[in-house]
Formats: structure tokens, C-alpha cells, sequence
């Protein structure tokens, strides 16, 4: 079938967090301005409905009407072993998954399963903000192996210092984050087999967060960490349907672990969890029955991604920003203008009323830049490009 990604869908008064969420996310300090003019494309999910055979997985959920405590059957591990499969030719033994309530859940669970308290972690900024809250929320140190920035706007990995890093007494985990929010880079095959041997080297377990692996621009490709060197056993990858089938409100993350002692380490760290019953049906349903629906999304998304570089490229080029080769984000550099970071954010939260998220979340090296995110239909787009750039007329 034919999805439509074009007509808005009102999501005020629908628990959603992006739409009705003003509240908590001026006191998460995202923003001082929220009302019911405010266009929120802060967050990473998407304001498209899902794919059709997941409502009816979950249609036929609540017409059983009895939500009790759920197990995963085999259909459940079979669908994610089906998937990377077919996709990645990543062959994954049923043993290997570990179901988890949602991924930020995982890197903390992570953490305190292979660190020490005081222990370094490695992380590359600029990165998802939780990556370093689950470091130092859990008395863990930070190092840093930052990105570099090339001329063209592509970041690369500096190896060198990655390498320095590694090899420090107190160095226990790398995160990682591919493809990496919120550059949108993709690590090359080549590269990721570098990292995975220096860190298998030095006794560093890597925690691969690849959530974003699905969401790859057309012609891209995507290779997982795993399948880059035949040593697994140092290696935990997070996969997860939230962000390829929008369905991140049903909490599900898929934990891969080949090596037992540290899937035992993981299990015994989390405790319990089982998913609801309505986590169960839309993973089969996504997974089995959901390619469809995302390769238009993929290609509705590319479109969103060259309309708002378009849009950027003739009405404010002193912003720059290059093409993400995956993930739905774009990360803009505000700095030609010359203003200060706080003068941006107020013309475009305050004056403009769109909400991003600045730059400086992912770290220092985010200052004078901002995050935006594009799954929203085009016209939404249009009309939060148009109300910045009249925010910032005075300066063209």
C-alpha cells in the first residue's frame, strides 16, 4: 500500500512527549518557550503512522483484552534473527538476545555490568547526551575521543587518540554510536574493524549502539561492528524497532551478546524485564511485515533531508550543514552569523517558536550548532524553515 507521510496528524492530547511535554521540557531546560504555536522537531521519533501490519498486531492485542505478564515466544527471536540476516548477513543464535525496556535503560545497565566506579568510558563528541549521562550518573569518568570535523563537514574518528585512550590502566568500555547522532555519520567496514581490534587489544569492551542502522539515505550502506572481526566476545550491540518503525512509546530494545559470561554479567545487572504484550506483536509485525512501509519512509525522509539543505543553501547560506549519510537528524553550524550561541537560541525557540536542540547538549564541541529532526511531513518543515529564517532576516 501506499503510505501518506504528507497530511498532518494532530498529536496534541495524545501523551506524546514531543506535542504535550511543554512543561517538563522547559524544566529540562530545552527551552523557555512552549505553547500551542510551538513547532517541537527536537526529538527523535517521527510524526508519520506506523506501518499498517504492526495496528493490526496490535489491534488484534487489545481484542484479546488480557494484558498479563508476557514472555517473548520463538516468532519474537525468530523475526530479529530473520532481519539481520537478510539485511546485514549477521547470523544471530537465539541465546544471543536479551530483550530491554529501551536503550538509554541499556547503556546504564552496560555500564555498571563491565566498569568500575571511577573507571574511564570511552565516548566521541559530539554525541547523544545520554551517552555521557549514563558515564557520569554512575560515577564513571568521561574520555573523550573527540570527532574531528573535516572542511567538508564530514567527521572522522582520530584514531591516534583513540588508541591513546584505550590503552589507559583505568580505560574499561568504548560507547559507540553508529550510525552517529547527531552528525549522521557512518563508520566505514574498515574502520570499525580497527576500533573493535584496538579495544580487543586492550581489554576494552565496546557497547555498539546501532539503533540508527536502518535509517541509512537510498544508496548507503550499513555494516554492523560484529561483522568486522571474528572476535565477538568483547562486543555488546543495542538494535532496536523504536527508531526504523516508530515505535519507540513501546519500549523495546534488543541487547546482542555472543559471549555468555558477559550476557550472564548483563542479565544479572538488569534483573527481570519482560516486554508488554504489545511489544511482542509489533516486533513480529515490524520485522516480518514492515519492509515496506520503510522504504518509503527512507525515501520520504531523504526528501525532508534535501528540502531543509535546499532551503538552507539558498535562503541561509551563512548556515552550513552537509547531507547525513544516515540517522534523521541534521546538525547545522550557526556560527557565520558571528552572534553568540545564546543569541540563536533565542531567535529560533523564542523569537521563531520552533524547538531544536542546541548543539551544546552533545558537548562542547556542539557549540554554535543545532540539532534538528525531519521526520515530520513537509509542510511542517516549511513552515519552521520559514519562521527561522525570518528570525534571523536582519542578519542576511
Amino acid at each position: 500500500m501506499k503510505y501518506d507521510f504528507d497530511t498532518p496528524i494532530n498529536r496534541r492530547n495524545t501523551y506524546a512527549m514531543k506535542w504535550d511535554g511543554g512543561e517538563m521540557i522547559k524544566e529540562f531546560g530545552l527551552t523557555e518557550r512552549y505553547d500551542e504555536d510551538t513547532i517541537p522537531l527536537f526529538t527523535a521519533d517521527m510524526d508519520f503512522q506506523v506501518a499498517e501490519p504492526i495496528v493490526e498486531a496490535l489491534r488484534r492485542t487489545v481484542d484479546h483484552q488480557i494484558f498479563g505478564y508476557t514472555i517473548a515466544p520463538d516468532a519474537y527471536y525468530g523475526s530479529i534473527q530473520k532481519w539481520f540476516s537478510d539485511k546485514y548477513d549477521w547470523q544471530i543464535e537465539k541465546q544471543e538476545i536479551i530483550y530491554a525496556p529501551g536503550t538509554v535503560h541499556s547503556l546504564n545497565v552496560a555500564v555498571k555490568a563491565y566498569s568500575e566506579k571511577g573507571d574511564g568510558v570511552i565516548i566521541q563528541r559530539p554525541v547523544y547526551p545520554p551517552f555521557t549521562s549514563a558515564i557520569e550518573n554512575n560515577d564513571r569518568v568521561v574520555k573523550n575521543n573527540a570527532m574531528i570535523r573535516g572542511e567538508d563537514g564530514r567527521y572522522s574518528i582520530d584514531f591516534e587518540g583513540f588508541e591513546a585512550l584505550a590503552k589507559e590502566e583505568d580505560t574499561s568500555m568504548f560507547i559507540m554510536c553508529n550510525p552517529h547522532n547527531p552528525t549522521g555519520n557512518i563508520i566505514r567496514p574498515d574502520e570499525l574493524g580497527r576500533l573493535a581490534e584496538i579495544c580487543r587489544e586492550n581489554d576494552v569492551i565496546i557497547i555498539a549502539d546501532e539503533i540508527h542502522g536502518d535509517l541509512i539515505r537510498i544508496g548507503e550502506s550499513f555494516t554492523p561492528i560484529i561483522k568486522t572481526t571474528v572476535h565477538t566476545d568483547h562486543i555488546v550491540t543495542l538494535t532496536a524497532i523504536n527508531k526504523t518503525f516508530n515505535l519507540a512509546g513501546l519500549h523495546c530494545t534488543n541487547v546482542v551478546i555472543p559471549d555468555e559470561a558477559l550476557r550472564t554479567k548483563f542479565q544479572e545487572e538488569q534483573g527481570m524485564s519482560l516486554p508488554s504484550p504489545f511489544t511482542v506483536a509489533a516486533l513480529i509485525a515490524a520485522y516480518n511485515e514492515g519492509d515496506e512501509w520503510l522504504r518509503q519512509v527512507r525515501e520520504y525522509i531523504d526528501g525532508n533531508i534535501d528540502f531543509v539543505i535546499d532551503f538552507l543553501t539558498r535562503e541561509m547560506p551563512k548556515v552550513k550543514v552537509r547531507r547525513p549519510a544516515g540517522t534523521y537528524v541534521l546538525w547545522m553550524d550557526f556560527s557565520g552569523y558571528g552572534i553568540s550561541e545564546r543569541e540563536v537560541h533565542d531567535r529560533i525557540y523564542n523569537e521563531a517558536n520552533v524547538l531544536l536542540e542546541d548543539g551544546r547538549m552533545f558537548g562542547p564541541e556542539g557549540n554554535d550548532y543545532q540539532r534538528i529532526c525531519v521526520p515530520s511531513p513537509r509542510s511542517v518543515l516549511e513552515e519552521a524553515m520559514n519562521r527561522i529564517k525570518k528570525a534571523f532576516s536582519d542578519l542576511h
